[in-house]
């Protein structure tokens, strides 16, 4: 039970962290039409969600032209559904006088809105809404590595066969500090979607951490990344979805072999091929029917490169994304010749569904928010 708690306290935990996001849109949209009456409605709004955020363990701000209403669910123990309204002037338990309300100094568009979790140890956070992903926020990263890879072991439990699956932490956008956290907690393997920032933090921190590029590469900066990474810290790129990025990669890789005197310093650089398998237009990726071809050629021309697997990103919520990349991977393996389809990894999961992902046959998840906290794109250098 104690178990289950915790991991219901995480899961709204992260809704918090997702409604906060939210309200900082709405906060910004409000500063468009500053008038008396918006300005007493946040007012309220900002004692309304620090009342109901030290009370409960998920709420979510509803607006409507005259009224605001938190709506106030407890997660954990699946109890009936409290709507608390807070018009202009009354509340839904009657009028309510001035000095009955705790005292707030007039709120203004870029003051901070703070929410605070619950005061678990293990999921304590204080978030700034003056930015979506507060570089101020408090995570505690440790504790929720340790939560997630407690509910990979449960997930795994539950699947048949004996393959092992790798956490690799998303940390796009996060500074150094909060992945020596994770670093100290005996994480090793990292995600980074940018180019120059896996430049930067390849850079700086720990020579020992394993690195997976999992986002949009350019042919063009494909030699940069991989010459300014090395191959010891490249694990991986996880995005090959063209025979023009393959054929970058491979160059880019003989080049550094060119420097090299001792033939067992030449290693291969490992690649994922991704498959759009959602047939999304604004999902990266070869198409399931294409991905097999694409195996062979890269297998045929580029021997620079060795083919680790499959990757995916897959439609929110639809879970057939990951039964066809296992089916991907089994007609990959056939085109290839390879003895068992299981000498592929697959790529699929994160942060909202690395669970299912892990049961419907991942080997690699790649969760970022759920530890790190949600993100901040704002100064940010591809």
């Amino acid at each position: 039970l104690h178990k289950r708690y915790e991991m219901s306290l995480f899961r709204t935990n992260y809704c918090m962290r997702e409604i906060c996001a939210l309200a900082d849109s709405f906060f910004v949209c409000l500063d468009i039409v500053r008038t008396h009456n918006t300005i007493s409605m946040i007012r309220k709004a900002k004692i309304a969600a620090a009342a109901a955020a030290a009370a409960t363990t998920s709420s979510t701000i509803v607006t409507s032209s005259s009224s605001l209403s938190v709506i106030l669910v407890s997660s954990l123990f699946h109890s009936p559904l409290f709507v608390h309204s807070f018009p202009t002037t009354t509340t839904s338990s009657g009028r309510r006088s001035q000095s009955s309300i705790p005292t707030f100094s007039p709120p203004s568009f870029s003051s901070s809105l703070p929410f605070f979790h619950n005061n678990n140890n293990h999921f304590k956070t204080v978030r700034n809404m003056s930015s979506a992903s507060s570089q101020d926020a408090t995570v505690n990263v440790a504790a929720n590595i340790d939560f997630v890879i407690e509910s990979m072991k449960d997930a795994i439990s539950k699947r048949e066969g004996d393959e092992d699956v790798r956490l690799v932490a998303v940390s796009k956008t996060k500074p150094v500090e909060l992945l020596m956290e994770a670093y100290e907690a005996g994480q090793r393997a990292f995600g980074e979607n940018y180019a120059q920032e896996l430049l930067s933090k390849a850079a700086t921190l720990p020579s020992d951490i394993r690195w997976h590029f999992i986002g949009p590469l350019q042919s063009n900066k494909a030699a940069a990344l991989v010459k300014g990474v090395g191959l010891e810290k490249l694990a991986c790129i996880e995005t090959v979805s063209t025979i023009k990025l393959a054929n970058k990669l491979n160059r880019a890789v003989a080049t550094l072999h060119e420097d090299m005197d001792d033939e067992e310093e030449k290693k291969r650089l490992g690649i994922y091929l991704q498959v759009n398998t959602s047939g999304e237009e604004s999902k990266s990726g070869v198409t399931p029917d294409e991905v097999s071809n694409l195996a062979v050629e890269i297998s045929t021309n580029c021997p620079q490169l060795q083919i680790l697997g499959l990757m995916t990103i897959g439609a929110p919520g639809d879970f057939t994304c990951f039964d066809s990349l296992v089916s991907c991977r089994t007609d990959v393996a056939n085109a290839l010749g390879l003895e068992s389809e299981k000498s592929l990894e697959l790529s699929m999961g994160m942060s909202g569904d690395f669970e299912e992902a892990i049961a419907r046959g991942s080997t690699s998840v790649r969760v970022g928010s759920t530890i790190f906290g949600a993100r901040d794109y704002s100064n940010l250098k591809k």
